[in-house]
């Protein structure tokens, strides 16, 4: 962990020394040259993101695609949805906030006498054991990711929003951040405040924000790979989170809504582990725009979806049907 830490900094260094602040420089701007190297960290590790998504998922898609061909169009659009909201990382800067509204609620916790627990107060010794302490905070942070799912799903008003994500088509790894602007704040105010409520590490939390997202993209790629019985119940597979975006998509009905752990749907009866079943994606009841249009035509047919659904203009989504199977 130093080590890598050590040349993401001085990679950081690299890049602001050797461009950003002669910029600055000549612009006469040198003094939001603070601002500007946070803003350089958030992109390098925003392209960072990026970089090892394709290298893992890429491959896989070209060795066993599901479907042989997809229209590069609604491809081109989640490209650009995911450059926007990897190289913006609404995550990482929702937990900057968020540690500093919660240093200052600490604040004032602990000057009436009492400080609020986190994991490692409850457990002494996550300290000496960070490994085992990284592991403890995906697991809580991906229960709970568990459940922000299954709400975008449950409410007609977060399903208008969350339905964009749905109306894909031609899914492949990119459609991970094929978001409205509306729900990825609502992520990463989500997961940001629980991060800091249970007291992960501010250096471990880039690295939390990188396995989940790798695994959600993973789940998303155009690749006809499951892992196994039993390995189909410890991770979620791109088969398995297929099935979630094809035949189990519908409201309070769905299936399969995990992120990283199967175990979460098999707790609370929301597994369905089907074998070899790899259906068509989109949902049938989306607006056109949710499936032909590019990024801005998405984003404002969504806000006006999400206002008719917020003064019930809209019916919830456990009414509409299900896509129909390949």
């Amino acid at each position: 962990m130093d080590w890598l830490y050590d040349r993401y900094d001085r990679l950081l260094a690299f890049l602001f020394e050797g461009a950003i602040q002669p910029l600055f420089y000549a612009l006469g701007l040198m003094d939001w040259a603070d601002d500007a190297f946070e803003w350089l960290d958030f992109f390098v590790f925003g392209a960072i993101q990026v970089a090892v998504v394709v290298l893992v998922c890429r491959p896989l898609e070209l060795w066993r695609p599901v479907e042989q061909s997809q229209p590069r169009r609604l491809i081109r659009t989640d490209i650009v949805y995911t450059l926007l909201s990897r190289l913006g990382l609404l995550p990482l800067i929702g937990y900057v906030l968020f540690v500093a509204a919660a240093a200052r609620i600490e604040g004032w916790i602990a000057d009436a006498g009492w400080v609020p627990p986190t994991l490692e107060t409850l457990l002494p010794w996550l300290r000496d054991w960070p490994l085992a302490a990284l592991l403890v905070y995906i697991v809580v942070l991906d229960f709970f990711e568990y459940w922000r799912h299954r709400f975008q799903h449950m409410f007609g008003w977060w399903w208008a929003l969350h339905s964009i994500h749905h109306a894909q088509t031609a899914m492949t790894f990119w459609t991970d951040d094929r978001n409205h602007v509306l729900d990825d704040v609502i992520a990463a105010a989500w997961v940001a405040g629980i991060a800091v409520l249970i007291g992960v590490p501010p250096g471990q939390f880039p690295l939390i924000l990188m396995v989940l997202r790798l695994a959600e993209a993973l789940s998303h790629a155009n690749a006809r790979i499951d892992f196994g019985w039993l390995g189909e119940r410890l991770l979620v597979s791109p088969r398995y989170h297929r099935l979630h975006h094809g035949l189990l998509s519908a409201g309070a009905e769905g299936k399969n809504y995990a992120v990283l752990l199967p175990i979460w749907d098999w707790a609370f009866g929301t597994a369905d582990f089907r074998r070899d079943v790899y259906p068509r994606t989109g949902d049938p009841t989306a607006p056109a725009a949710y499936v032909e249009g590019g990024w801005l035509r998405q984003q404002l047919a969504g806000f006006v979806c999400f206002a008719r659904a917020l003064f019930g203009r809209r019916p919830p989504p456990g009414d509409a049907p299900h896509p129909p199977a390949a």
